[in-house]
């Protein structure tokens, strides 16, 4: 998580040199896994090993991670296939919009594991899709598919491929902040 920590630092600091304007001012940021997985989201045998002050140190890095992604200095889009569970989902939040393929899964599962992610998710959700269904999918930890997410505001489209729709979605914005400015 620390490189991509460090990647979206890089990022947000040249977006933030090249257009202090605002979020449609600047290159925007595209977050994609693979066709299989956007992101399942922490190691559990890795949270498993840490003790109280690891856990404490690794919630921090992941809120920080979200937070420069909220944060982003231009329109953030996260093109999602497959699995997009627990921390992953919390990476999705913290985008501007997400566009999934019609394979995605979505899922905060941690109840099920007797945990919760501390990423900023349980934050996040209830602003997005309201706060009684965001506490039925955290106490349910059921999964959703594409057509569930898009019927409940968690994403704002399916596409075929995701990483297309984000593209031209990112370039139309372009275009009208050019000819607006």
């Amino acid at each position: 998580m620390l490189n991509l920590i460090e990647a979206v630092s890089e990022l947000h600091a040249d977006a933030a040199r090249r257009a202090p304007a605002g979020k449609n001012a600047s290159k925007p940021l595209i977050i994609v896994g693979n066709r299989h997985y956007f992101s399942v989201g922490a190691d559990l045998n890795e949270i498993a090993s840490l003790n109280a002050v690891e856990g404490l140190e690794f919630a921090k890095v992941g809120q920080k991670l979200m937070s420069l992604i909220d944060d982003f200095p231009a329109p953030v889009c996260a093109a999602i296939s497959g699995y997009c569970m627990g921390g992953g989902l919390d990476l999705a939040l913290a985008c501007d919009f997400r566009i999934c393929a019609p394979n995605a899964i979505f899922g905060h599962r941690g109840a099920a594991l007797g945990l919760l992610t501390g990423w900023g998710g349980t934050q996040r959700l209830p602003t997005l899709v309201g706060r009684a269904r965001a506490m039925h999918l955290f106490a349910a930890a059921e999964k959703l598919h594409a057509s569930e997410a898009l019927d409940i505001g968690l994403v704002s489209e399916i596409s075929p491929d995701p990483v297309a729709r984000c593209i031209g979605i990112v370039e139309k914005r372009a275009e009208q902040h050019f000819h607006e400015g």
